[in-house]
């Protein structure tokens, strides 16, 4: 399996961590940056991992920054992207199950490295439960991101 990652500066310790981890557990992971503790803007980041998912490239993405929020907003922007973040592992699972996330947002000043891996493990072990009442959901956020991206 195939995952994307990006981060600005304030990520970047935690984005190297996740990296180690896909690698150790058989994930190829396709680093799009950053690689230095300068600063940086992290929509850049965000939205080249993104591009990498809605295109097929990668199966899932992880994006980090200091809290995660800019950063997945960023990568939310991209058509296609369903990107949660998450600050433990049930939200993980549960943004899986119910709403397909194909993105992950950590917050690199907000939790530890220990913590996050788990979040990690969860959220790329975690199926989509298909449930009719859940993809009736996410084709109606999809319906509505094709009202409103021109």
């Amino acid at each position: 399996m195939k995952i994307a990652l990006g981060c600005d500066h304030g990520g970047l310790a935690l984005k190297n961590a996740v990296k180690e981890y896909l690698i150790a557990n058989g994930y190829e992971a396709v680093d799009f940056g950053t690689d230095s503790n300068a600063s940086c803007d992290y929509p850049d980041f965000g939205i080249a991992a993104a591009e990498a998912v809605a295109g097929g490239t990668a199966d899932f993405g992880i994006v980090v920054c200091t809290t995660g929020i800019g950063i997945s907003i960023a990568a939310n922007k991209v058509a296609g992207i369903r990107c949660a973040l998450c600050s433990e592992p049930l939200s993980a699972k549960m943004t899986r199950l119910h709403n397909d996330a194909n993105m992950l947002a950590l917050g690199g000043a907000m939790i530890g490295v220990n913590l996050a891996l788990e979040i990690v493990k969860v959220f790329l072990t975690t199926p989509f439960s298909g449930e009719e009442k859940h993809c009736r959901r996410i084709a109606k956020i999809a319906a509505a991101e094709k009202k409103y991206t021109k």
